[in-house]
Order: C-alpha cells, then structure tokens, then sequence
C-alpha cells in the first residue's frame, strides 16, 4: 500500500509515462527490463504472424455480431466505460447484447453467465470488472470465462443473443470479431513505446493497423497536451473522441448525490488501479480535500488488515473514503466508502460509431 498526493504520479505509471524524454543512465538502468521486453515482444510477433499468415484461425459464430473493445496499453485507458456506453446504447437500439469477458483476478475457472437483475455472484468467482458492468447495465448478460468462443455459441444458441462485446479482445484472436474497437487514452498515448515490462504496451505498435476503430478518450483540459504518438497518427481506422467525466457519488448506503457533494470535505482516496493518478485527479477536481491516498495494484483483491488501515487512517484524518466503482465491487459488505460514477460523452465520430455496431445512421425515437 503506497500514498501520493493527489496528482502524484505511481511508480509504474512514471515508468511507463515519463514525462520527458529518459536521460541515458535512467535507460541503462532500466536494461534489464528492456532485455525481458524483447523476449516478450518475439513472442508476442510469432503468435500475430500465425494468425496474420492464417496458420493459427479464428474461429466464426454465425449469426452474432462481435464487436472487440480492447487496447495496447495495459490498463488505464478508460475501456471498462467504453465497453458500458457501447452496450447501453446497444441495448437502447432493441439489441440483445451480451458482454464475453475472462473475469481477471477471480478465483474460479469455471464459466459463469448472469445479468444484474439476478442473484450476483461474488467477486471471487467472477471478478471485479463483471460485476460493475451487470450492476450499471442490468439489461446486458455476462459470460464470465476463458473460453470467449464457447461463451459465444451460449449466447447465440442459449439466450437468443444477436450482438456481443468481446471485453479485453484486441488480443484474443481465436474469436472472429466484426469490429475492433481500439481505446487510446489522448493523454498518455502509447506511453514509453516499449512492452511488457519496459513500458506499458502488450502489442507493438505495429498491431493498431488491426484496429477498424480508434476510441480516443480526449486529455482533460487541465492536462498536458494530448500525447503525439506517430503510430497513432499513421492508423487509417475511422476514429471518435470521447470525454469521461463524473456524474456523481454514491454514499455508503448507495444513494446518489452530485457531484459537488464532497466539495470542502476531507477524503482518504482508496484504488487498486493501474493509473490510479487520473481517479486522484479526479477526486480534487470535484472539490474534495484529498487528505490522504491508500493505492493497491490493478485488480487488487483487498485483505481485512488493509482494510483496518485504510479505515484508521481515515479517522486519523478525520476524512471520509471514497473510491472507484471497480474497486468498490471489491469491498466487504458493510466497509463504508462513497464511491465516484464515471460516464461518457461522445464529441466526435458519433457515425463512425454507429456504422461500426451496424446501428441505423440516426438515433430513433425512443
């Protein structure tokens, strides 16, 4: 558990994002890292060139429309929102829409398929990011699994589903996608360049040409320029920009209230996130006094003792907790935290879009 200042950058993140141009003696340093990058990153290219040379296939489910949402970057890029403004507007068009994902961090491997007016399971057994997605969008059924090909025959042939979205599938090629939706965040862009671990990347950039669609979440107009990627600007895919912002709190007892709710008030922020800086950010920029910051890896499955920490120093503080919605699918029953809603606002590109999930070029009525 590590603590920063609201808008002090993680570890990580100033590995992979540095601000500036890396100085020598920091790349020499880092080699090591870099070694391990150029054995992964061969790995990484014999498994494309298989699929590119059609030796490795993938495999059809007719009379489904897949639509991948995916990124380079590992973590952080603001996919999860855009794979839940993709299904609510699915599902408002009159689509039976399923979301395929593997569940990261759960405990269990065996498939599961729900949706959010029914019993949840818990987080072990599904994982975190599932059960956000059927708790904002009821309508939509998950299938929780590593076998995204058999979950979705299931959602054809059991459920009478017509369109699904391939969470995380810009590099799960053994499913046939119609579209591969591609989420960059303007603000970062591809990072350092490097892969896994040198920097954040788990494709070179080479793999946007695969991209039919370019997600860009646009820089907050409080940021830095947007990041100038040259890869990015070579891609021919069609592309829209996006904003995400926060539509409000929600308090410990899941009441929502605006967002200028906590303006003035002292809070502890609490994530397990890859870039927790943009969620501390985020936090300040609503008003509240960002006293203290409890920060966990991605996906980090929270222990009681953390919890008791977390919990004393907020009373030490005399501040509330508050946290994401992916981490709050995370917490014990009865741990009190407002937790942050995200939504999302299309700027440009709205009929790329459409086209791209086969929607009619005009929103009906509805």
């Amino acid at each position: 558990m590590t603590a920063t200042g609201p808008g002090s950058p993680t570890a990580m993140e100033r590995l992979f994002y540095p601000p500036a141009p890396e100085p020598w003696g920091r790349r020499a340093l880092l080699s090591p890292l870099a070694l391990v990058s150029w054995a992964y990153s061969g790995a990484v290219r014999l498994r494309a060139a298989l699929y590119d040379s059609g030796l490795l296939r993938a495999e059809h489910v007719d009379g489904l429309r897949v639509i991948s949402i995916g990124n380079l970057n590992v973590g952080g890029t603001g996919k999860t929102p855009a794979v839940l403004y993709l299904a609510e507007l699915l599902i408002r068009e009159g689509r039976k829409v399923g979301i395929l994902t593997r569940g990261y961090g759960r405990e269990s491997t065996e498939p599961l398929t729900f949706t959010g007016t029914e019993p949840l399971p818990e987080v072990a057994e599904a994982g975190d990011e599932p059960l956000l997605l059927a708790r904002r969008c009821p309508e939509v059924r998950l299938f929780v699994g590593a076998d995204r090909v058999a979950g979705a025959r299931r959602a054809r042939d059991d459920f009478g589903l017509d369109t699904v979205l391939l969470d995380d599938g810009f590099q799960h090629r053994r499913l046939h996608r119609d579209q591969d939706l591609v989420v960059v965040d303007e603000a970062v862009g591809l990072g350092n360049g490097q892969l896994l671990p040198r920097g954040p990347l788990r494709e070179p950039p080479t793999a946007l040409r695969r991209a039919t669609l370019l997600w860009l979440r646009a820089a907050p107009t409080s940021a830095s320029p947007p990041v100038v990627n040259p890869w990015l600007e070579s891609v021919s895919a069609p592309r829209i920009r996006t904003r995400y912002g926060p539509t409000g709190w929600w308090d410990p007892s899941g009441r929502e209230h605006a967002t200028n709710a906590l303006e003035g008030k002292p809070v502890l922020a609490l994530a397990g996130l890859a870039r927790p800086g943009g969620f501390l950010r985020t936090v300040a920029a609503l008003g509240a006094d960002v006293r203290d910051s409890a920060l966990f890896p991605d996906h980090h499955r929270f222990t009681s003792d953390e919890l008791r920490q977390v919990e004393a120093r907020a009373r030490e503080q005399g501040a509330w907790v508050v946290t994401t919605e992916k981490d709050a699918a995370r917490l014990p029953a009865g741990f009190e935290a407002w937790v942050v809603r995200l939504g999302v606002e299309v700027l440009e590109g709205g009929a790329h879009l459409r086209r791209a999930l086969g929607l009619p070029a005009e929103t009906r009525d509805l």
